[in-house]
């Protein structure tokens, strides 16, 4: 019996397991699967002003003419990016919120456009990088639609934020450019990557940490230095965003390894160890499971000690993990885990 009352029997070979909800029945798909056995103590939240926020997002990126284009448009109604907003920062007013939201609409419209041309070969991406990292660091004028978008967004960031938490956003953001070029390396390799090269690149093009300045940035002041860099803050950041993008890694596993995708925490096990997808959605879990539980051991250890703007922070961050979770639960995009027997 598992910690939480639940029969479970993994293998690591190809042969047969089962696998049972809470309730002992065995999960009859993915998603079912993921429900029965991730730990998630952080309770459904949403932001009461999520529909203006989706309503600015569609705005903000027609003013650019990203969903000009029929594919990209499509991609935006099955991901939802406001809706991800809303679950992740739940008490975030409208004026903050929406540049979150639009900056999970431009990193996905941004991913999608790296991945494409990345699987053609990785020196496709380079002048959309550079044209991102010459924005992010010496503020140059953008050359394309995307990098229009991009520059704005700055622009936001810059105008809402204090000049720290906007350069903190901008070295979080090209952090997340440079690991795609990573991902397109890896992808355009003849063997796949291992276990531990795979979740590097993957902490880099989770895009999660560039929104840690604007949790910041939510609160009535910036935090102390000591505070901000104190060891067990940064690996509470560490955590979270591990947490936050594995698990959307459960959910879309299906669409990535029918993609051909590499760069995915269940894809990584199931190379690791040989085994069907259910069994290694399920080894992915427990890592996510022990990582969600390292984090919630170090914020009941350091919450005494933080003020409350740190306070606020680390709840941003566990906003991240929370809303990863229940929007990739019934997003469109990742349908597919609802459609997939988890039993082998």
């Amino acid at each position: 019996m598992t910690p939480e009352g639940q029969v479970t029997t993994v293998s690591t070979t190809h042969e047969e397991f089962t696998l049972a909800t809470r309730s002992g029945i065995p999960a009859s798909n993915l998603s079912e699967l993921i429900d029965a056995h991730l730990h998630m103590p952080f309770a459904f939240q949403s932001n009461r002003h999520a529909t203006e926020a989706g309503a600015g997002v569609d705005a903000w990126l027609r003013s650019f003419g990203l969903t000009d284009d029929v594919g990209v448009a499509a991609m935006i109604a099955f991901t939802r990016p406001a809706e991800l907003a809303s679950y992740n920062s739940p008490t975030t007013e409208l004026d903050l919120l929406q540049i979150v939201a639009n900056q999970i609409a431009y990193q996905f419209v941004f991913d999608d456009r790296a991945e494409e041309l990345g699987r053609q070969s990785p020196d496709r991406l380079l002048p959309m990088l550079c044209e991102s990292i010459a924005i992010l660091r010496d503020d140059a004028p953008p050359t394309t639609a995307l990098g229009a978008a991009l520059a704005d967004l700055h622009r936001q960031v810059r105008e809402r934020c204090t000049p720290a938490q906007a350069a903190r956003w901008a070295w979080k953001s090209r952090e997340y450019v440079h690991g795609l070029l990573y991902e397109a390396v890896a992808q355009a390799q003849p063997l796949p990557p291992r276990m531990g090269l795979s979740t590097a690149i993957r902490s880099l093009t989770a895009g999660v940490e560039p929104f840690y300045p604007l949790a910041e940035a939510a609160q009535p002041c910036e935090l102390s230095p000591e505070e901000l860099h104190h060891p067990v803050v940064q690996r509470l950041s560490r955590l979270s965003a591990d947490a936050a993008v594995w698990i959307p890694d459960l959910f879309s596993a299906v669409k990535e390894q029918r993609a051909g995708g590499m760069i995915n925490l269940a894809l990584a096990h199931q190379r690791a160890h040989g085994c069907s997808l259910p069994a290694a959605v399920t080894l992915a879990i427990r890592q996510i499971n022990g990582t969600i539980r390292e984090f919630e051991r170090l914020y009941a250890e350091i919450e005494p000690e933080l003020s409350p703007a740190g306070i606020g922070y680390v709840e941003g961050m566990t906003g991240w993990i929370r809303g990863c979770y229940y929007w990739s639960r019934g997003v469109p995009r990742y349908a597919d885990a609802a459609l997939t027997p988890a039993l082998v």
